[in-house]
């Protein structure tokens, strides 16, 4: 097996290591780090590089930003709150913020996944469309 292939193994072994009831545990996270660095074997900056892209994907696969064109209503944002939480899982941490180009509408982005409903978002499908033709 070649040294890349076994550094990306070992490293997932790490992070399923690292995890408590399928979330990763900072201070797990930690102790392997350190744990392999002291340890001074051959490969450990490969390892510890995919390692910390393991760490990256599963904490945006976690992470929601949703963004509006006005602030969203407390009602309306526990509502996405739940919403998100039924679709990708517990543990989803979620943060609004607002911004007036957008001009009407929701995006959210859930690790790789984004949902633009937004009015800004639907010129630009508009315009991509027309200029094709």
């Amino acid at each position: 097996m070649n040294t890349l292939r076994l550094a990306r193994k070992r490293a997932r072994r790490l992070f399923r290591e690292s995890r408590i009831d399928g979330r990763i545990d900072d201070q797990r996270a930690r102790q392997v780090v350190m744990s392999l660095i002291e340890s001074r074997r051959r490969n450990t900056l490969r390892v510890l590089t995919e390692f910390r892209r393991l760490v990256r994907l599963d904490r945006d696969r976690r992470t929601a930003v949703v963004e509006s064109a006005r602030p969203i209503p407390a009602d309306l944002r526990a509502q996405i709150v739940a919403d998100l939480t039924q679709r990708y899982g517990r543990g989803l941490h979620v943060s609004f913020t607002y911004d007036p180009r957008l001009i009407g509408g929701l995006r959210v982005k859930v690790g790789s996944d984004i949902f633009d409903g937004t009015v800004r978002g639907r010129l630009a499908a508009l315009e991509d469309r027309v200029s094709r033709v």
